[in-house]
């Protein structure tokens, strides 16, 4: 690890537990290991996954910030830009290495997830299925992603 890395995800961190996102806690998932993270957000009120609570896993790079974090759903989630592969891989624009810049943030990688959760980016989708329904019968996206909600993110 480099030694200013270290610091910046330090100070990225205690920025984050002081200050956190809305609906979102976040730790790291070993103390001894500050590449990475634990995050469980809720779904957002405004959103089909509201009263959902989603695990998600951050992880550094060891050149962070010259390359972006990756950041995997751990529950599962009825999602467009979400793989439900048991990966959980989310398409995110700036996480793409040719998109991702060192003054980003961590702070806003996890606004921009929470914003893809209210809104879906079917253009960009990992799921092209998923894509598909939301795009052409978002009623059908809508109860599906709700009853996912309910059997893989309430009360885990």
């Amino acid at each position: 690890m480099q030694a200013g890395s270290g610091k910046r995800i330090t100070k990225e961190l205690g920025e984050i537990q002081s200050d956190p996102p809305e609906g979102m806690k976040v730790t790291l998932k070993d103390d001894s290991d500050l590449h990475t993270w634990q995050i469980v957000m809720d779904g957002p009120e405004q959103s089909v996954y509201a009263g959902g609570h989603f695990k998600l896993i951050l992880v550094l790079p060891k050149d962070y910030p010259f390359k972006p974090p990756v950041v995997n759903f751990q529950t599962k989630i009825y999602h467009p830009n979400i793989s439900n592969d048991g990966k959980g891989s989310m398409c995110l624009g700036m996480l793409r290495t040719d998109e991702w810049k060192p003054p980003n943030k961590i702070v806003a990688v996890l606004n921009m997830t929470r914003n893809l959760l209210i809104e879906p980016n079917p253009d960009d989708a990992v799921e092209s299925s998923i894509a598909e329904v939301y795009k052409n019968d978002y009623k059908s996206f809508e109860k599906t992603a709700k009853e996912w909600t309910k059997k893989y993110a309430v009360g885990k």
